[in-house]
């Protein structure tokens, strides 16, 4: 990942490098999914309805530092939905629609519902390769002291059916005082580069990425999707 950064960051603006990106104009293809917002929100209660959701450090161990060190009695949940290429089996059961929308896109490199229990925060952390921006778009968002991330000095208060586009290698954290759920869709999608370098951004985290680390965690995702299933 380093000499993907060293070669990403001579197209990125390097310390001057924007925050937060325009959706439409930036990723084009991310406005079908706010067309089918009530889709996805739907699809999401149904994964709630049938699924204990896990902690995000259930699912991928390495993210423990911000998962469940911090509060460790509270939770963030996350549901995976693809994978480099990968959709979960569980997935494609109880959100059908939503990853057809996803499916046949080569720049959707990871999606997920991410879930926050009430009062749950995320402490400030970054993303460590410049390959991808981060999309969130808000599904369920309480109206009482509604949750918010900070994005190096800029902050965004969640709001449903809204989104936003970052750079998330920017340091972040999320501030959450609510008493309900927050939920969001999260994608990671390609940031957008010349040919050549997009050709190498493809390779590290479609070939060398997945070698290293989503191999593990699909498998895990597995694992708790056959445990946590609930029988109906």
């Amino acid at each position: 990942m380093k000499i993907g950064n060293r070669i990403i960051g001579l197209y990125d603006e390097g310390p001057k490098r924007p925050v937060f990106f325009d959706v439409n104009s930036t990723i084009p293809q991310l406005t079908t999914i706010e067309e089918n917002f009530e889709i996805i929100k739907s699809e999401y209660e149904n994964v709630n309805k049938h699924f204990n959701i896990p902690a995000y450090h259930e699912v991928d161990k390495r993210a423990y530092e911000i998962s469940g060190k911090v509060e460790p009695t509270l939770k963030w949940k996350v549901f995976l939905l693809h994978y480099s290429g990968e959709t979960p089996d569980l997935a494609k059961e109880l959100c059908p629609k939503t990853c057809a929308l996803l499916a046949g896109n080569p720049n959707f490199y990871k999606v997920f519902f991410s879930v926050l229990e009430p009062g749950k925060s995320i402490p400030a952390h970054h993303g460590p390769y410049k390959g991808y921006l981060r999309y969130h778009l808000g599904l369920k968002v309480p109206k009482v002291a509604p949750p918010y991330i900070r994005i190096k000095n800029d902050i965004y208060y969640w709001k449903e059916r809204d989104s936003i586009l970052f750079d998330d290698t920017w340091d972040h954290e999320v501030v959450n005082t609510s008493n309900e759920e927050r939920a969001v869709l999260i994608i990671d999608v390609l940031r957008p580069l010349p040919y050549l370098p997009m050709q190498i951004n493809r390779f590290i985290t479609k070939v060398l990425l997945k070698r290293a680390r989503i191999k593990n965690v699909l498998n895990d995702v597995k694992k708790l999707n056959r445990k946590r299933r609930i029988v109906d």
